[in-house]
């Protein structure tokens, strides 16, 4: 009974043991199994690195944001050409004028004086004119009377002439008769005398002729002269018109008009002051400055980066810091060509309309200028780039079997933010954003989309 009794005790112990071996087993395989499924999937979780995606989209615009100036478009100060007092100012500062409006007047009597002197002087000049001319009538009348005694001097010699071949044949035939003892000799010897007359008669009317021919040219000479003398009085009209308008335009300068339409923005004299002639030496202030304020100048400088991408007629949009809120499109109106030496940028304006004449000349803002546009390519964001791009080639990973692929691509601009795409890229490609160092080709990924543009 005893040995019984120790037999089933050691029988139970025993039992409790496997009991508990099976089951100290069991639980450490079933707690194994649970860590090597937890270890498998963190394992898994690893593998597919989580990145961002985005698609490339077409259009991109190369902008350069620039600070810029603005200017009046047009300034003019207003000098005294000759020296005088300040008679009136008809406008004051901030005043709108027109142009050719009178802003100011001159007190200057001795130009007045000398332009009333210069008048009686033309008109002098003038009268002499008129007289010279009168002689040359007068003169030009003498040498045609004179043409006319030549015409009638030769008409003269003519019928002398005649006479002279008459009385020669009269006094041939009364010869004729005397010898025959037909008539007296008393008859032949006047008839002779008679002839002789007429032979002398002719001589005359030649010499007559020889007269009113040197009258005729003694009288054209005199013509000559007439007209040189009034040659010569035009030309003293000329001079005396000359002084004239010399001491008008003068006086013109002591009239201070506008050039243009604008805005009075600067004043220095007031009646009653001296006004020093501006060619005099030393330094001169302007009597008034006027500037045009219905459009303005938009003054922007391009660093040297810039420079071959801007051209005349590129979009442009203008922020004013007074003007908040406020955005004004423009266009790029003209260009230096040339950099400075020491900063290396480049001055560019643009015009810009001021209707309301709320831009004010000193005003300062920012300028955006477009200085590419190609809305036909596509473009990525310059951060999907993996490494630095050279001579116009990059890499990018893109996602192909849910795996990153290293894909070699062709750029083209770059605005700082976005990069065209020449070739390489599609629009259906998932391109991986700010890609890690943990990436690799081929290497498992999971995707999200990128809200960033």
């Amino acid at each position: 009974m005893r040995y019984f009794r120790y037999w089933s005790i050691w029988t139970g112990l025993l039992v409790l043991a496997v009991l508990g071996t099976v089951s100290g087993t069991v639980y450490f395989n079933k707690g194994h199994s649970g860590t090597a499924a937890r270890a498998d999937e963190s394992t898994t979780k690893q593998v597919l690195v989580p990145v961002k995606v985005v698609h490339p989209h077409k259009g991109l615009e190369r902008l350069s944001t620039q600070p810029g100036t603005i200017q009046a478009y047009e300034s003019v100060r207003l000098f005294a050409k000759v020296p005088g007092f300040l008679k009136k100012q008809n406008v004051d500062i901030g005043d709108r004028v027109k142009a050719g409006q009178v802003l100011a007047v001159l007190d200057v009597p001795e130009l007045e004086t000398q332009v009333k002197r210069g008048k009686a002087v033309l008109a002098q000049a003038r009268s002499r004119v008129v007289q010279m001319k009168a002689r040359v009538n007068s003169v030009s009348a003498e040498q045609d009377a004179a043409k006319a005694a030549v015409t009638q001097a030769e008409a003269t010699a003519k019928s002398s002439a005649a006479w002279v071949r008459f009385r020669q044949k009269q006094h041939t035939r009364l010869k004729e008769l005397f010898e025959l003892k037909s008539i007296d000799e008393r008859l032949v010897d006047e008839s002779k005398e008679r002839f002789e007359a007429s032979i002398e008669t002719e001589r005359s009317a030649q010499a007559a002729i020889l007269t009113t021919k040197a009258h005729v040219v003694a009288f054209g000479a005199k013509v000559e002269a007439a007209q040189a003398d009034v040659a010569l009085a035009d030309a003293e009209v000329e001079v005396a018109q000359a002084e004239l308008d010399k001491y008008t335009v003068q006086l013109g300068f002591a009239t201070i008009t506008a050039p243009f339409d604008g805005v009075i923005t600067h004043r220095t004299s007031f009646p009653g002051d001296f006004v020093r002639s501006a060619n005099e030496g030393g330094s001169h202030e302007p009597i008034l400055t006027v500037q045009r304020t219905d459009k303005m100048r938009v003054i922007v400088q391009v660093p040297d980066r810039d420079v071959p991408f801007v051209d005349p007629g590129d979009a442009a949009i203008v922020e004013i810091d007074a003007l908040v809120g406020q955005k004004f499109p423009a266009k790029v109106s003209r260009i230096s060509r040339s950099e400075d030496a020491q900063t290396r940028l480049m001055r560019i304006e643009i015009d810009l309309l001021n209707p309301t004449g709320n831009i004010c000349h000193g005003m300062y803002g920012k300028v955006v200028i477009v200085l590419d546009n190609q809305p036909d390519r596509y473009s990525i964001p310059s951060s999907c780039l993996v490494g630095s791009a050279e001579n116009g080639a990059g890499e990018v990973y893109v996602i192909r079997d849910n795996r990153a692929q290293l894909v070699k691509v062709l750029l083209g601009i770059d605005n700082g933010l976005r990069v065209a795409v020449v070739q390489g890229l599609r629009a259906e490609d998932e391109v991986i954003f700010q890609p890690g160092s943990e990436l690799c080709n081929g290497v498992a990924v999971a995707r999200t989309e990128s809200k960033g543009k």
